[in-house]
């Protein structure tokens, strides 16, 4: 089943969300401070094209440098790409068809404004240390 959702995601929403965060990942490396944050862009972005069958967990031992990273994300980025995912959401719920994708899009919101201090694993592994 995860196959066949993420084949419609990936023609509905995944590919043009993957395209909004490689273009993040990239502008975002152009400086060499804002590598790190290109490289997270490039991580959700790789997420966001093939969602179904993985999940976002809590980074065991993310500190205080990963709040100060969510706070320049939200800045730098993170608000356009939310904003992106809650208008392809709401789009995609339109159509009954469309309402567990736009779902998905809406669970990518958290990530899409705080990615650093998470992980993204595949949903049937263990969380180890929680």
């Amino acid at each position: 089943m995860n196959a066949i959702l993420n084949v419609i995601w990936l023609i509905l929403c995944g590919f043009w969300m993957f395209l909004g965060y490689m273009l993040a990942g990239i502008l975002l490396c152009i400086t060499i401070i804002g590598i790190p944050f290109g490289v997270a862009a490039f991580r959700i972005g790789v997420y966001a094209l093939w969602p179904f069958g993985r999940t976002v967990v809590d980074r065991p031992g993310a500190g205080g440098g990963s709040l100060v990273g969510n706070v320049l994300w939200v800045i730098l980025a993170g608000w356009w790409l939310a904003l992106g995912h809650i208008c392809t959401g709401i789009a995609l719920c339109v159509t009954i068809i469309g309402i567990p994708l736009g779902i998905a899009n809406f669970k990518l919101i958290p990530v899409s404004l705080m990615p650093f201090g998470k992980e993204i694993v595949p949903s049937d592994q263990p969380l180890v240390g929680h």
